[in-house]
């Protein structure tokens, strides 16, 4: 039997949202959750990623399994990423979000949203499931800096991103990864779950 979920949202304005709540044996299931880490490339989403699946497991006994757009893009340090291109490979991440909810697991999402369209294309597709939105800050020079020291992609991404990252507003946390530690960021959103 399913249900409908209700929510308060980052302004304690009740929400409604057809989430899967199963009822068994008089147990109430909550419906499953999408954490989406948006924001600059170098500010941390990966790391604060990990560090978050484990502190959910660790004190909440839920499992969450991770997923990038960094797995379906082809990055290159020669190479800036393009929105075109981020759109285009966005549908597989999206898919992948719903193959692991439909498995009863949560999702972290990894993600740079740079454009409305990619933000639409992502939150119309998890529409029926509980998202949360973290957004990531970081200093420019410190995104500079970690940018630099990883030497893994196209240096200036991080300037780009940071420029157009969308939704500039709306989230229900953001957090400055230079002032925390991925732990105490992990901790804090746990605290929304």
């Amino acid at each position: 039997m399913w249900g409908v979920a209700v929510w308060y949202n980052h302004v304690d304005k009740l929400e409604f949202r057809t989430g899967k709540i199963g009822i068994a044996e008089g147990e109430i299931f909550m419906p499953l959750r999408v954490i989406l880490l948006n924001g600059a490339s170098s500010s941390g989403k990966s790391t604060l990623a990990k560090a978050l699946q484990k502190y959910i497991k660790d004190n909440r006994k839920e499992e969450y399994i991770i997923t990038s757009i960094d797995e379906f893009l082809k990055m290159t340090v020669d190479e800036p990423i393009y929105e075109d291109d981020v759109f285009e490979i966005s549908p597989l991440l999206c898919k992948k979000a719903l193959n692991i909810l439909k498995t009863g697991q949560g999702v972290i999402i990894d993600h740079v949203i740079t454009s409305e369209r990619i933000y639409k294309q992502l939150t119309e597709t998890l529409r029926e499931y509980k998202l949360i939105k973290v957004q990531m800050k970081c200093p420019l020079n410190e995104l500079k800096r970690r940018e630099k020291e990883r030497k893994n992609k196209y240096f200036g991404n991080a300037e780009a991103t940071i420029r157009y990252l969308y939704p500039k507003e709306g989230y229900d946390l953001t957090l400055n990864t230079l002032e925390l530690s991925s732990e105490e960021c992990a901790k804090i959103i746990c605290e929304l779950l």
